[in-house]
């Protein structure tokens, strides 16, 4: 009996030193994720920027201080562009054509056409002789209209031809043919030489090679 009684009294003790002990570890573990979670930054996601970039962003104003002066500058620049794009028509410099004009591709259409005679040369200048001739010859006016309606096939014809010849060529020095090429090659044929757009930067006869 006297046993026992001794051990029961020193077991409370005991588990009460384990306990303390045990909530004593508990205690230290969370101090130390308290202190590492405090130490450590969640990501952001992105870089910080640099001082450099932060100073840049401060002194950029949203809404420029001058409007007036803004809206000068812009159309100064348009206006620069299209000094530089008609420049570019005359000169053939491809930089600074419009982009339906640039290309490796379209130039060689433009040598091409301009290289040799094409009815679209003098079918407009046909077309409108044989108009004026028709509201004033009215007794000739079938033949009148006869005559367009075959310059115009004759148009179309030659128009085709041209085309048929530019596409091959395009295929065997390119590989293949940008979309358009047709419609900006019967563009191109239609027109007069001298004013066409960009302007002709070959001489009669002298094809791409």
């Amino acid at each position: 009996m006297l046993g026992r009684n001794k051990k029961n009294e020193k077991s409370p003790a005991t588990h009460g030193s384990v306990a303390t002990s045990t909530a004593a570890t508990d205690n230290g573990e969370q101090q130390a994720v308290t202190e590492n979670s405090k130490k450590t930054t969640p990501p952001k996601g992105r870089p910080t920027p640099s001082r450099k970039q932060q100073q840049a962003a401060r002194k950029q104003p949203l809404v420029p201080d001058d409007r007036k002066a803004a809206k000068e500058a812009q159309r100064q620049q348009a206006r620069e562009h299209r000094l530089r794009e008609q420049e570019a028509l005359r000169t053939g410099e491809e930089r600074y054509l419009p982009l339906r004009d640039r290309g490796p591709q379209r130039r060689f259409i433009r040598d091409y056409v301009d290289a040799r005679w094409n009815v679209g040369d003098f079918v407009i200048i046909a077309l409108l002789i044989f108009f004026l001739a028709s509201l004033f010859l009215g007794q000739y006016q079938l033949e009148t209209t006869i005559i367009m309606w075959g310059l115009i096939l004759l148009w179309a014809f030659d128009t085709w031809l041209v085309w048929r010849k530019i596409k091959a060529r395009l295929v065997e020095k390119f590989g293949d043919v940008e979309p358009g090429s047709a419609m900006y090659t019967m563009n191109r044929v239609l027109m007069i030489r001298r004013m066409r757009l960009p302007k002709p930067q070959v001489a009669r006869g002298q094809y791409p090679k």
